[in-house]
């Protein structure tokens, strides 16, 4: 039977599902979450170019765009690790913008095949039915 995980993501929370293809259901299987670092970790004092006297801050945009590419290369190893294995046979991705265009970046050229679907939406507050119709809708004009 062939096996559809689902992968719903947002920046900082992710979840993946296993579709069963008859009756369109959803079993989670795994759950992340990728807390923003604070901004005191990455973006405080620095003294770079401006010597001791002063300050210097890392534009917060930049601080995100990292947080976001690590998230979405742990979230690509998980997937690609269930395609080297055999544990899933097609993929959907659905995510915010930003999110799935950094994810298809780090997956491997065999999950890349495998890929049914990429939709951009944030599904990520949904749950039980709701988000099952929310998928079905996303996933009828594919």
């Amino acid at each position: 039977m062939n096996k559809t995980w689902v992968l719903i993501t947002d920046a900082e929370r992710a979840r993946c599902f296993e579709r069963h293809a008859t009756e369109h259901t959803l079993k989670e299987l795994a759950a992340f979450v990728h807390p923003h670092a604070s901004p005191q970790s990455e973006a405080g004092k620095g003294h770079g170019r401006t010597g001791h006297a002063g300050t210097q801050f890392e534009p917060q945009t930049e601080v995100h765009a990292k947080e976001r590419a690590n998230f979405a290369r742990e979230l690509a190893n998980y997937v690609n690790e269930g395609v080297a294995e055999d544990r899933c046979h097609a993929l959907v991705l659905i995510a915010t913008s930003p999110m799935l265009g950094e994810l298809r970046t780090h997956l491997s050229h065999e999950a890349e095949k495998w890929v049914l679907a990429s939709i951009a939406s944030d599904l990520t507050h949904y749950s039980g039915h709701e988000l099952e119709i929310r998928v079905n809708d996303g996933l009828s004009g594919c």
